[in-house]
This record gives structure tokens, C-alpha cells and sequence, in this order.
């Protein structure tokens, strides 16, 4: 069954969502969640990012490998595809959100943290969630973030 049809349980069609009614947060579900499996599934959707991407949720942590096509024209790598692997740490501790950069790979080589502006192993929302912008923004709304094997979790604020 399809959502288009609505005869999945416990699920609406397009159609019958689509009614007049009054906006209202009360009660409204303020969790999301994906599995690994969901995630690489929306990856797949665009058939030229399901060639180059995949995603790994393990505890803590969310890793990815990436396929980088190089230009022809560009010196020594021209025409050749770049292996990049990448890890960043999600997860929730003092009551606020932590997104640390673990390292970027190319080729099976860890890329020096100077060569990553100095973010490798550094927590991006107390580095940066001070100073307003996307990282205070993102922290300010997320309640919880849980990352284990298989399954990434979020919980928003009101």
C-alpha cells in the first residue's frame, strides 16, 4: 500500500489531509527519527546521490562515505574520483546539543585538522553557539539528539 492510497493503517492520503482545519500545535509530535536503512532510502531517491553517498548511524556518531568525482581539467586528481569518509559525533550532553567534526578521510588519509580550519574534535555548538547564527539557532530548538546503531534521533523544543 501507498500513501497516496491511504490504506496503509493508521495513515491519511494526500486527499484526506488535505481538509480545511485550524492550526494547532497541541499535542503535536515533536520527535524525529530516522534509521539507517530511512536515511540511505531518501539518499536513493536521487539516483545521481545514491551512486556517491551512504550513511552509517552508530552510538554517537554519524558517518558517511562519499564518492567525489574531480574534474578533468584540475592538476594530478583530473578525471579521477576522490574516496572521502567523514565521521561527526552527534549527541546531547549538559542539556545542550554536541556536533563534533571526528575527522574527514580522503583515500583512506586523515586530513590534518588545520586543513579542516581547525574544526576537527571541536564540539561546533559551544564553539560557535554563542555567537548566535545556525549553531545557536540549532541548539535553541533541540531538546535531544540520540544517535546509536542503526538509528538517529531528535526531539525539538516548542
Amino acid at each position: 500500500s501507498t500513501p497516496a492510497t491511504g490504506t496503509k493503517a493508521g495513515k491519511e492520503s494526500d486527499e484526506q489531509w488535505l481538509r480545511p482545519e485550524r492550526y494547532s500545535e497541541v499535542g503535536a509530535k515533536r520527535e524525529v527519527s530516522f534509521s539507517e536503512r530511512e536515511l540511505n532510502a531518501i539518499v536513493a531517491k536521487d539516483q545521481a546521490l545514491a551512486r556517491k553517498l551512504s550513511v552509517d548511524l552508530s552510538d554517537d556518531l554519524v558517518s558517511a562515505r562519499l564518492l567525489v568525482p574531480v574534474d578533468p581539467d584540475f592538476p594530478i586528481l583530473g578525471g579521477k574520483t576522490l574516496r572521502v569518509s567523514t565521521g561527526v559525533e552527534m549527541a546531547f550532553r549538559d542539556a545542550r546539543p554536541v556536533v563534533v567534526l571526528k575527522g574527514v578521510s580522503i583515500m583512506g588519509i586523515p586530513i590534518p585538522a588545520a586543513w579542516l580550519g581547525g574544526l576537527k574534535n571541536i564540539d561546533l555548538v559551544s564553539e560557535f553557539g554563542d555567537s548566535g547564527g545556525f549553531w545557536k539557532s540549532f541548539a535553541d530548538g533541540v531538546e535531544d539528539i540520540h544517535v546509536e546503531e542503526g538509528a538517529l534521533k531528535i526531539k525539538l523544543k516548542e
